[in-house]
């Protein structure tokens, strides 16, 4: 198995993660997020029961940076990890 730089993978699942909650963002700031939700429950049989808020501008910065960092913290862990058990 070859090894993993765990800065890259870090960076990599940190960016990841961050993207898809700005998206998440951007379907809260154009008011589509309730109904996608919505349908979402339906598909898993469950009965819609989360109301989405308004949008912040703050909450989605802090929520972009926040899922980041925890995003970079996991990958660069999965690095060590990896490279401790898994490379031979």
């Amino acid at each position: 198995m070859n090894r993993i730089h765990p800065h890259s993978l870090g960076l990599a699942l940190g960016i990841f993660l961050a993207l898809f909650h700005a998206i998440w963002s951007v379907l809260v700031f154009l008011g589509v997020a309730q109904s996608m939700m919505d349908t979402i429950l339906n598909l898993h049989m469950i009965v819609p029961f989360i109301t989405i808020a308004g949008f912040s501008l703050v909450n989605a910065v802090l929520l972009v940076v926040v899922t980041g960092v925890i995003g970079y913290v996991f990958g660069w862990l999965l690095g060590v990890i990896w490279n401790r058990y898994a490379v031979k």
